[in-house]
Parts: C-alpha cells; structure tokens; sequence
C-alpha cells in the first residue's frame, strides 16, 4: 500500500512538514551522543508542559552495576497502601532518559492517580544488552519491596512504557512472572513495544521513510543495542507469554513498529490474557511526548490511561 494511501491526520501531517523543511541528519548519522541531544531538544519543542504535582523527587535504588537514578511522582502528598506504576522510556535503548519522560509521566501520575517510579537504566551503545533489562528488574523488585524512600505500602505494579520501553516493559513484567518479586504485576501496558522480530512486517516496509521513526534509525538502534534475537529478554514473543497479566496495548497507525504491537496483543489473547487493544489512527510513532506539536494525539494518551484505569480497578 503507498503512503498516500494511508490517512494522516492534519496536525500529524504538520508537524511533519515542518520536520521535513527543517531537514537535519537521522540519529544513525549522528551517533548516540548527538542522538541524545537532539531526543531532548525535540521534547522541548513538541511535548506539553509537566503538570505540578506535590511530590516529584530524584531517588535512586541499588542496581547490578551500581544505584539506578529513578524519578518519583504522585498527585497525593499522602495515600492508602495500593498500587504503583513503573515508568520505563523508550528511544531504542541508546537515547531517552527521565528528563524527556518527565511531562508524560506527570500526566500518567495524575490521570492514574497512582504514584509512578520512572526508571534511567543504562544505554547503549555503552552499556549493550542485557544492561537495560537487568536494570529495569531491579528497579521494579527494589518499588514492590515498599521502600522506605517512597513512604507508600505497594500492593502491586503497573509497568508501562513506550517502544523500547515498551519491549523492556514485557520483559520486566515477565521476569517477575518466572520469579516473583514481593508483589505481583497487576496489570503490564507497554505503547508501540518493540515485542517480536519486526524485520517482516508490513508496517515496516509501509513508515520506514517520513513517519518521524524510520527504518535505517530502527537498524541502527537494533546493531547498537546488540541483544540475541533469540533471547525473551529481547524478543519477547520467542518466550513463553502464557502467564502474562492483564494488559493495554497501544499501538500508533502510522508506525513501523505499528504490526509488533499487533502481533503481540493478538499472541496473548490466544494464550487466554485478558487484553485491551488501541490501535489510534492517522498519528506517528512517539506521540505521548509529542503531544504540544500533535495536540490530537492527548485523546489518544487518555483512552490509553482510561484503559489503565479500568484494567488496574478490576484487579487491584
């Protein structure tokens, strides 16, 4: 199917235009440093302010190779032993940090009314798999122990995050399923994850060029990163996924990674998990922080924490 067959909403259509006329290299050009720079420079452009919240403080917990930094937030000063979220980036495992996630993860802590812990584990290409998952493990067992630093009794997680997140998210989840921590995850909702070999997909061939993501950046984010193709802990799906909890998957339309999500979300409905699907249309890969230059994109982001919601009440 060509691009111009795919409907493109108006906002999405301009914010790539403008992409398009200011022009600039691709992060497989720049290398990750610049990569890095240009993540955060894009947030400050594009993404809507940071709600206030009361509580939002640095914290860190210990880690296979050293302390982690974390980011703690939630719209109540005080509250009730429940649940908390785990925040885990995206940005192809080598850029992205809690800075770039910070507006999203007010917003996520607000809309939830949970408390969220956003997780800076390790990039590559200077920490290469399994450093991101090993860090986001401990990050989450270190939340469900009910550390004294977050003054809250956690009943259960909520592990959510986007694209690399979004694989790092399943993983974590499903780490915790073969050995569980002090409490269980309650509800996984990993957007646009990166959860099977994405190599074959007709999403790939139909947004690898002027969607924002492309091919060559997803190459290049793949060869960095250096995870085996066929270890769970990169490839989700070559795992087993039968125990897998409750989950939201969100998925963007115009995404190269648009077809893992599906193919994720069809795989554990078939072994028997209760899941809720969104696929939005018309809207671009990384929308949830991109949500000043695609104001559409905020319904999208609500339906997707409704369905949080709704998933976290009936098994909390």
């Amino acid at each position: 199917m060509a691009d111009t067959e795919h409907f493109v909403r108006d906002d999405v259509r301009g914010f790539l235009d403008m992409l398009e006329q200011i022009g600039g290299k691709g992060v497989e050009e720049v290398g990750a440093v610049e990569g890095r720079v240009q993540m955060k420079t894009m947030g400050q452009l594009a993404e809507a302010p940071a709600r206030d919240l009361p509580i939002k403080k640095d914290l860190s917990c210990p880690g296979p190779a050293g302390d982690i930094p974390l980011r703690f937030y939630d719209a109540k000063d005080t509250r009730e032993a429940g649940p908390c979220v785990i925040f885990i980036h995206g940005g192809g495992f080598v850029i992205g940090d809690i800075e770039v996630y910070d507006s999203l993860c007010t917003e996520i802590a607000h809309q939830l009314d949970l408390p969220v812990v956003s997780v800076e584990y390790r990039l590559a290409p200077e920490h290469p798999f399994p450093a991101a998952p090993d860090d986001c493990e401990a990050a989450a067992r270190w939340v469900a122990s009910s550390p004294e630093a977050l003054g809250r009794e956690i009943t259960g997680l909520v592990i959510t995050g986007d694209s690399a997140g979004g694989n790092l998210t399943i993983v974590t989840t499903n780490q915790l399923v073969n050995e569980p921590a002090d409490v269980p995850v309650i509800v996984q909702a990993p957007i646009y994850p990166v959860a099977s070999d994405v190599s074959q997909h007709r999403s790939l061939k139909d947004f690898a060029e002027g969607f924002l993501l492309t091919g060559a950046a997803m190459a290049w984010f793949t060869e960095q990163y250096g995870g085996d193709p066929k270890d769970p802990r990169n490839t989700p799906m070559v795992g087993d996924c039968s125990n897998t909890p409750p989950t939201v998957v969100c998925t963007a339309g115009l995404d190269p990674l648009r077809d893992s999500g599906r193919e994720y979300a069809a795989h554990l409905i078939q072994q028997g998990t209760e899941v809720i699907y969104l696929e939005f249309p018309g809207i671009i890969h990384g929308f949830t922080t991109l949500r000043k230059a695609i104001p559409s994109g905020q319904k999208d982001l609500d339906a997707f924490l409704d369905a949080i919601k709704l998933m976290v009440e009936r098994y909390r």
